[in-house]
C-alpha cells in the first residue's frame, strides 16, 4: 500500500469497519468445503454442452435465455471453451474515413463495437474533419511479430558458448520454421544474455494472419531443434521469456516492431478546425504540448490521448485479439502549429496487432464488419493497419479539440448521463 501514513489508515479502518477480529480472519481463511463442480472444460462448442454446462450452473433460466438464445453457438467452435451462449454489444461506425495509403485507398465506413457512450460520436467527428481535407496519408512502415524464449545454462561460459553456435544457425532456424506454417516465415533473430540465461528474440512476419498462435508454434519447433542439436545442453527452456512484450505496454515496442509499425498524418487548415472542433491550431498544440510534458511525468509509455478507446472498439468489431491493446495502445501524438492558423498532425503506433485472417476474424459478425470495409480475408492486413493509424488520428485531433475547446465534460454528459434514465 502506497500514500501517506494517515492516508493508509484511513484505508484500513474502512475495510475493517464494523468487524472484529475472528470475523475478518474466518471470512479470509481458505475453504475446503462443498463446492460447485462443472464439466471438465472442454472446446466442444454445441447446444447440447451449453444446456449442460447452465444445469450445472444452476442459474435462472431467464438469465440462461438472455445469453444462450434460441441460435446454435456452434459457429464459435475454435474460438471458445466452455461456450455458455454469445455476447451482444451495440455497434456503432465513424466516418467514412478517407484514407489515402500504401495499402488502403478510398473511403471506409470504420465499424466500433463499444459501451462507452460519446466514443463513436468522437472518432466520427474526426473522420468528417479529415475527409474535408482530402483525408488522412497512412502508411505502413514495418511489420514482423516476435516470440522470444528463454533458455538456462549452468553459468556464463556456458551461455556465451550457446550464443556463439546460435549466431551461425540462423539460416536452419527458418527452415525448421518454415514446417510450422506456409504464411509465416522468420526474417530475423536477436540475442539478449543476462548471466546464465540467454533470451532469443525470434521476429516473424505473418502474412494476413495477426500470427501469435503461429510463432508461437514455429518458436516451439525452433526450440525443440536447438535443445536436440546444440553442442551446450540448456538446463531449463521456455518458449517464451517475457521478453517480446507480448499483451503488455513496454518500451519494447518503441525499440523494435511487434506487429505493424503505422504512422498517420493530416494538414488541417484554421477555418476547418474552427469549424468542426469549435478552437484554434494554437490551442490545440497547446493542450497538445501540456500533455505531452504531462504523460512524461506519469511515466506513460508513449504520448497520446486514447488509442486504447478506438482501438478496443475496432478490435472487438472486426475480431482481433482484444488483449493485444495493451501492446497496440502504445504510440506517439504529435502536433504542430503551422503557417495561417493550420495544424499538422501525426500519429505513430509501433506496434499494431491486427489481422484479416485467423482468430475472431471469421466469426459472422466479424467478418461481416470487416467486409463492410472492403477489408475481410487475404490481401488485406497491411490495409486495415494503415486505417486503423487514420481512425486513431480522428480520435486524437477530436478528443484534443474537446480538450482544448472545453467541451470535454459537456459532450459526456450530453451523450450519456443525460440520455440515460436512471433505473433506481
Amino acid at each position: 500500500m502506497s500514500g501517506k501514513n494517515w492516508q493508509s489508515q484511513r484505508a484500513v479502518r474502512s475495510l475493517v469497519a464494523g468487524r472484529d477480529e475472528a470475523e475478518l480472519v474466518e471470512r479470509l481463511r481458505p475453504d475446503a468445503g462443498d463446492r460447485l463442480r462443472l464439466l471438465p472444460a472442454s472446446g466442444s462448442v454445441t447446444r447440447e454442452r451449453a444446456l449442460k454446462l447452465w444445469g450445472k450452473l444452476g442459474a435462472a433460466a431467464e438469465i440462461r435465455d438472455v445469453i444462450l438464445g434460441d441460435g446454435d453457438p456452434a459457429v464459435y467452435e475454435g474460438n471458445i471453451e466452455n461456450c455458455l451462449g454469445e455476447l451482444r454489444m451495440p455497434l456503432g461506425f465513424a466516418g467514412p474515413l478517407r484514407v489515402n495509403g500504401l495499402f488502403a485507398k478510398g473511403d471506409y465506413p470504420v465499424p466500433l463495437a463499444t459501451t462507452e457512450a460519446a466514443l463513436v460520436a468522437s472518432y466520427h467527428r474526426g473522420c468528417c474533419l479529415l475527409g474535408e481535407v482530402g483525408g488522412c496519408t497512412s502508411m505502413l512502415i514495418y511489420e514482423s511479430v516476435g516470440r522470444s524464449p528463454a533458455f538456462a545454462f549452468d553459468d556464463v561460459a556456458d551461455a556465451g558458448r550457446f550464443v556463439a553456435w546460435v549466431v551461425g544457425e540462423v539460416e536452419r532456424f527458418k527452415e525448421v520454421a518454415g514446417e510450422t506454417t506456409r504464411h509465416g516465415e522468420l526474417i530475423d533473430v536477436a540475442v539478449t544474455v543476462e548471466g546464465n540465461h540467454v533470451y532469443l528474440m525470434f521476429e516473424f512476419s505473418t502474412g494476413d494472419a495477426s500470427g501469435q498462435n503461429m510463432v508461437t508454434l514455429a518458436t516451439e519447433k525452433i526450440c525443440g531443434w536447438i535443445v536436440e542439436a546444440s553442442p551446450v545442453t540448456p538446463v531449463r527452456m521456455w518458449v517464451e521469456g517475457n521478453l517480446s512484450g507480448d499483451k503488455k505496454a513496454s518500451m519494447k515496442s518503441f525499440t523494435s516492431t511487434r506487429g505493424k509499425k503505422v504512422t498517420a498524418e493530416a494538414l488541417i487548415p484554421g477555418q476547418l478546425i474552427e469549424k468542426y472542433l469549435h478552437t484554434t491550431a494554437a490551442e490545440l498544440e497547446r493542450y497538445w504540448r501540456v500533455s505531452a510534458i504531462g504523460g512524461v511525468l506519469s511515466g506513460s509509455f508513449g504520448v497520446q490521448g486514447h488509442f486504447a478507446n478506438g482501438l478496443a472498439a475496432l478490435y472487438i468489431a472486426t475480431g482481433q485479439d482484444a488483449a493485444c491493446v495493451a501492446e497496440s495502445a502504445t504510440g506517439v501524438t504529435r502536433f504542430e502549429l503551422r503557417d495561417e492558423g493550420a495544424l499538422y498532425a501525426a500519429v505513430t503506433l509501433p506496434g499494431l496487432m491486427v489481422g484479416t485472417v485467423g482468430g475472431g476474424t471469421g466469426l459472422p459478425t466479424q467478418r461481416a464488419c470487416l467486409e463492410l470495409m472492403g477489408l475481410a480475408g487475404s490481401g488485406n492486413s497491411r490495409a486495415l493497419a494503415e486505417v486503423a493509424a487514420g481512425l486513431m488520428l480522428a480520435g486524437e485531433l477530436s478528443i484534443i479539440g474537446a480538450l482544448a475547446a472545453g467541451h470535454f465534460s459537456r459532450a459526456h454528459r450530453k451523450l450519456a448521463r443525460e440520455r440515460v434514465t436512471p433505473k433506481d
